[in-house]
């Protein structure tokens, strides 16, 4: 089968500092005066068998912007260069171990498939080993009518479906691996209409507005998918330094009381230029623990890891509740925070 997509390298942001975040959904931007668009073909549910916002959560939007430049449906800046897919991403490889189906977004055909790509990070194997299979384990399949769906980067011996298939709406086709051209388990999901990619969130090409508009997908898809400006992946407590591999495979180790150290940490995506990110943790008496603040990032950020921690005292620490709160400041105001705990 052809390449299925070149979705590109992760924009990788390895900011680390000393020192998740319920997401607050966006209400939709101001958008041109155009009536509620005539939907334009299938009606797609929601292809992963996760829940957003707990479960996964989107990494990128198809890029809408022409030219060099990388934007998506909302006029956002969740996109890269030429991204002609909706990412869902899973929040690490422990899930994806445990397994995630992904799913036939609508009734229809298998046209074209493949499997036997090995499921490893590119940052492994280099961007040059999966030239031509950048889509990895793929599933195609026809709807009719010149539309059909892509599913990419599915793991390798998943597939559940087999060449000329009918599928029905809802069919496992296979689990999210790591296959192919990515760095992290996600599905790399593509709609096209006579071989042209479209957006399903905003299929009209002509449409200039910030917010979906004639969208394919289902109602239960779309409350599914709200814009949600920034999202997190992880959270947690370790008794060491946090790498963004380590939280990637979920090898972090677990801290006690007599630990090394005590450190909070938080993986956030999607997080905007300008955002100001706060961690504190407090210990039970209500004292500071340790606490950073990060100066407004000087542009988006595709992924980003901080850590706030402190060597525990010669005489352990005290039994009690852990409170770690983690927010970012947007414009002036509260966009991002959440709070998370440990107890000893």
């Amino acid at each position: 089968m052809p390449p299925l997509n070149r979705p590109g390298t992760f924009r990788r942001v390895y900011l680390i500092s000393l020192a998740v975040l319920a997401i607050s959904a966006c209400s939709p931007r101001e958008a041109a005066s155009l009536g509620e668009a005539e939907r334009l073909g299938p009606e797609l549910a929601f292809p992963v068998d996760c829940i957003m916002g707990q479960t996964c959560e989107i990494q990128n939007y198809v890029d809408r912007d022409p030219g060099p430049g990388a934007q998506d449906y909302f006029c956002a800046s969740r996109s890269y260069q030429d991204h002609n897919g909706t990412d869902i991403r899973i929040p690490d490889m422990a899930a994806q171990r445990a397994g995630v189906s992904v799913l036939a977004a609508a009734p229809g055909r298998v046209s074209r498939l493949r499997d036997g790509v090995v499921d490893v990070s590119v940052r492994t194997t280099g961007v040059a080993a999966v030239d031509g299979v950048e889509c990895g384990n793929g599933v195609v399949v026809d709807h009719g009518e010149g539309w059909e769906t892509q599913y990419c980067h599915l793991a390798q011996g998943s597939l559940q479906v087999t060449e000329g298939d009918t599928v029905e709406l809802g069919q496992v086709l296979g689990r999210i691996g790591l296959s192919g051209q990515t760095e992290y388990p996600h599905l790399h999901f593509t709609v096209r209409k006579d071989g042209t990619v479209v957006d399903p969130f905003a299929p009209h090409a002509d449409a200039r507005v910030c917010e979906a508009r004639g969208a394919l997908w289902s109602q239960a898809a779309a409350d599914k998918m709200v814009y949600r400006r920034g999202a997190v992946l992880n959270t947690g407590f370790s008794s060491g330094a946090v790498s963004m591999e380590a939280v990637e495979e979920a090898a972090i180790p677990a801290p006690s009381a007599s630990a090394a150290a005590l450190v909070a940490y938080v993986r956030a995506i999607g997080l905007e230029a300008g955002d100001v990110q706060f961690l504190k943790v407090t210990g039970p008496d209500g004292a500071v623990v340790a606490e950073t603040r990060i100066d407004p990032l000087d542009a988006p950020k595709a992924q980003y890891l901080l850590y706030a921690g402190r060597r525990t005292p010669a005489q352990g620490w005290t039994r009690g509740v852990y409170r770690a709160e983690y927010w970012v400041e947007r414009g002036g105001r509260r966009a991002l925070e959440q709070v998370f705990q440990i107890s000893f």
